[in-house]
């Protein structure tokens, strides 16, 4: 079973240190509603609204956006050069170690 540690700052600016499954296709937007951090995923993970929005703080290699990550992150509030759609970020082995932040709620 492949289980690695992740870390996710919260919008408060506390870590939590986060055991990662990579055998279950999940996402970091579904690993943090997991453990009830504030992570919305209003649209279910289609890419479609940025309440997962978060911010890639490690030099961890993730895959290229997609058109429709890009073009959700084009709408949202926030955006840096750093910012991925949690859903969008699919856990695996190459992960282990990756940290990200929470990103802040636009209105």
């Amino acid at each position: 079973m492949g289980i690695i540690k992740v870390t996710v700052i919260d919008r408060e600016g506390q870590p939590h240190e986060l055991d990662a499954p990579t055998d279950m296709n999940m996402n970091m937007m579904e690993l943090c509603k997991s453990y009830e951090l504030p992570v919305e995923g209003t649209c279910g993970g289609m890419a479609m609204c940025a309440s997962c929005h978060m911010y890639l703080e490690s030099d961890t290699h993730l895959p290229e956006k997609s058109d429709a990550e890009e073009d959700m992150l084009d709408q949202a509030f926030f955006v840096k050069g750093n910012s991925r759609l949690g859903c969008q970020i699919h856990l695996a082995d190459s992960m282990d170690g990756m940290i990200v932040r929470l990103a802040e709620v636009g209105s």
